[in-house]
């Protein structure tokens, strides 16, 4: 049964919806500036600071969270959601600052390009270009990096690493995805059998993300893709994902496709809870409890 507190998503995710539904042709700026309110779902991190810093592959300055006494040499390279083309690092600083808290590390957020003006490869291109900053000029080891994200950032956390591989850079040593979306074929089965108990998402709002993302890409290009890659040699994957979206095929996919290909993988579905449930952190605790859940598998993972 989800909990009280986890309502006020469902209430913001409802407000958001009947704004879309009564305005067919929401002007895009002020779609963003909605999305924006997100962080109103998270509390305010504790014993931490935010400091903004230019790194390549940020259009402005990306946003470090800074917990107290955490390693500064360990860093969850974080891309925020907003389906390529809205929010922010600021909109997803607080759900972010609570997972550097958990994880005891500093999290790094890059403000990638966003469509329709920069369509993919672009973001990807982005987040490698800010790898590659922390690599080479913050002198980051890559066993010491994550990469992480949700919905559309879930999908720029794997297809970023599978570039890197192409790129033959070293790979990080783990990957995040809260509520991935990796489906552009839209074949997960989610998508009709949780079409009525998702109050966010909706078909022909993932086909607009898809089409503005890619184009005339083919849905099945594994750098947008990743349902159609070879995962064989990838770093380990933490995935999670509320019963109730009609995204939560995408992360059952994945870490069917990831396991196939020997690729260490946990898959945590939480029940009643809708797309990226981990906004709340800190107010909700099924969103406390991934978020710790993710932070212990973190170190683990970037002690190594």
């Amino acid at each position: 049964m989800p909990s009280v507190e986890s309502q006020a998503q469902v209430d913001l995710s409802k407000a958001i919806a009947e704004i879309r539904a009564s305005n067919p042709n929401l002007d895009p700026v002020l779609n963003g500036l909605i999305l924006e309110e997100w962080h109103r779902l998270a509390s305010e991190p504790t014993n931490l600071t935010y400091e903004d810093v230019q790194c390549p592959g940020s259009v402005r300055p990306a946003i470090w969270c800074k917990p107290l006494l955490a390693s500064s040499s360990h860093v969850i390279l974080y891309f925020h959601g907003g389906g390529f083309s809205a929010c922010s690092p600021s909109s997803h600083r607080k759900m972010a600052g609570h997972l550097a808290k958990a994880a005891g590390c500093y999290t790094l957020l890059p403000d990638y390009r966003r469509t329709p003006e920069h369509p993919f490869p672009a973001q990807i291109e982005d987040a490698i270009a800010t790898y590659q900053w922390l690599l080479k000029d913050q002198g980051i080891s890559n066993h010491h990096i994550a990469t992480a994200g949700d919905s559309a950032g879930g999908n720029l956390a794997v297809t970023s690493v599978l570039k890197m591989r192409e790129l033959g850079l070293p790979l990080p040593s783990a990957i995040v995805g809260l509520s991935p979306h990796v489906d552009m074929g839209e074949i997960g089965k989610s998508l009709d059998t949780n079409a009525q108990t998702d109050v966010l998402v909706t078909r022909s709002s993932v086909r607009r993300m898809t089409t503005s993302y890619l184009r005339d890409t083919p849905r099945d290009n594994p750098l947008a893709n990743p349902l159609h890659a070879d995962l064989s040699g990838l770093p380990p994957m933490y995935l999670c994902a509320g019963s109730v979206e009609m995204l939560r095929d995408d992360a059952v996919m994945l870490a069917d496709r990831a396991k196939r290909a020997d690729v260490d993988v946990e898959l945590e579905i939480s029940e009643g809870m809708q797309h990226v449930y981990t906004f709340m952190a800190g107010k909700a605790p099924e969103a406390i409890n991934t978020i710790n859940d993710i932070g212990r598998w973190l170190k683990n993972r970037l002690q190594e």
